[in-house]
C-alpha cells in the first residue's frame, strides 16, 4: 500500500469519531513519523478563544496511538494509551496546527512517542509525550 492510499484509508477509519468532530487529517506519514492537521476554529476554543489545551492533547493521542498501530499485529495485539503530557508553549487563536509523532521508545510492551505540534509559521505550539502499552486481544 503507498502513502496515499495509508493517507486515505487513515482519514476514511477516523469518520463518526472524535478526529472527525475536531477536523484532524492525517497528511503525511514514512517510516518514522505521521503528520496530521486540526483547524483551530471557536469549535476547538477555550472560553479565551484560544485553542483548547483538551484538543491539543486529543491531536497528540490520536497520533500517537495510530503510529503505534502500526508497529503491532493487529490480529493479536491491541493498543491503549497509558498516560499523555502536555506542555503548551503557544496560544493559538485561528489557523492550522500540524503534529508529528515520531517513536522515542518503541519496545515490546511499552512505547513511548514524542508529538511536537506546531502553527502555520512552523512555531512550536505544544510537546506531547504519550505512553502506550501493547496487549494481546482475548
Amino acid at each position: 500500500m503507498d502513502k496515499a492510499e495509508k493517507l486515505k484509508k487513515l482519514n476514511n477509519f477516523s469518520k463518526d469519531t472524535l478526529l472527525e468532530t475536531l477536523d484532524i487529517t492525517y497528511t503525511d506519514i514514512g517510516d518514522d513519523y505521521l503528520t496530521a492537521t486540526m483547524s483551530v476554529t471557536p469549535k476547538v476554543h477555550q472560553p479565551a478563544g484560544l485553542l483548547h489545551g483538551g484538543a491539543t492533547a486529543a491531536l497528540a493521542e490520536s497520533l500517537g496511538s495510530t503510529a503505534a498501530y502500526f508497529s503491532i499485529d493487529p490480529e493479536k495485539q491491541e493498543v491503549r494509551g497509558l498516560e499523555i503530557t502536555a506542555n503548551h508553549l503557544r496560544a493559538v487563536r485561528e489557523g492550522l496546527i500540524t503534529a508529528t509523532v515520531r517513536p522515542v521508545h518503541k519496545g515490546k510492551t511499552i512505547q513511548l512517542w514524542e508529538i511536537k505540534v506546531k502553527d502555520e509559521q512552523d512555531k512550536l505550539v505544544s510537546i506531547c509525550k504519550l505512553t502506550t502499552i501493547i496487549i494481546s486481544k482475548k
